[in-house]
């Protein structure tokens, strides 16, 4: 590819490509490189859009996911491109997984474990650190509200009982579901995740709300303790 966009052939342009064949034809790096409008004096946008893919798969996340691991700081390591286009590129992931969780959240439903795997696998898959996030349900399965309740390993956090139904009383849920990442990509739960479910569990039923379902995110698949029939104090 040449280092200068003059140089390409017009019809091969991306901003030309996407206009006369829509966004769908462009290849990752023709997608990035229109995001990114300018490159260089010495290298074009498609060109510096090439070298930001590179690194993300330096750091092991080939492809456009890996602009969700790479830092302002990585990409601004990056020779052409400074703090602004840092940030765009971060805004850029961000906005792909607001736009993944926003299509995802009509068809939420405590009693359907797939549904609020959807809602939260795009935020979560990509995490290099373990995220609990409590759901918090009325008596009509409506959402009232979310809150992150720790970021780091959930066993490590030494998360209690109390911090886990305090938002959930002031809301006046009567039913939540805790959901947290593996960023091994394996969504089978340990033991530890076992006791701490097994904790809140008796802790709910003592507070009067439910603890409805605790779901673990791995890579594009997850864990339901619900599904596999574990919401039972004496099955966990």
């Amino acid at each position: 590819m040449s280092d200068k966009i003059s140089e390409i052939p017009k019809e091969q342009r991306p901003y030309e490509k996407c206009l006369r064949d829509g966004e769908g034809v462009l290849t990752d790096g023709e997608l990035l490189a229109v995001i990114l409008r300018c490159g260089t004096r010495q290298m074009s946008s498609v060109s510096l859009a090439g070298e930001i893919l590179k690194a993300a798969e330096g750091y092991g996340f080939p492809g456009l996911p890996g602009l969700l691991h790479l830092s302002v700081q990585e990409l601004q390591s990056i020779p052409g491109i400074g703090k602004v286009k840092a940030l765009q590129l971060r805004c850029v992931g961000e906005l792909a997984r607001r736009i993944s969780s926003a299509s995802a959240r009509p068809a939420l439903a405590y009693n359907d474990p797939e549904s609020i795997a959807r809602y939260y696998m795009e935020r979560l898959r990509h995490e290099e650190q373990e995220h609990l996030f409590c759901m918090m349900m009325d008596s009509k399965g409506s959402l009232l509200g979310e809150k992150l309740l720790s970021r780091g390993t959930v066993s490590g956090t030494l998360i209690t009982p109390r911090e886990v139904y305090v938002e959930a009383l002031k809301l006046r849920a009567v039913r939540i579901v805790l959901i947290h990442n593996h960023p091994s990509g394996d969504p089978l739960p340990s033991s530890p995740d076992m006791e701490f479910t097994a904790r809140i569990l008796a802790a709910g039923e003592m507070v009067g709300i439910e603890l409805a379902d605790h779901i673990i995110i791995g890579d594009k698949t997850y864990f339901s303790f619900r599904e596999q029939g574990l919401m039972k104090e004496n099955a966990v």
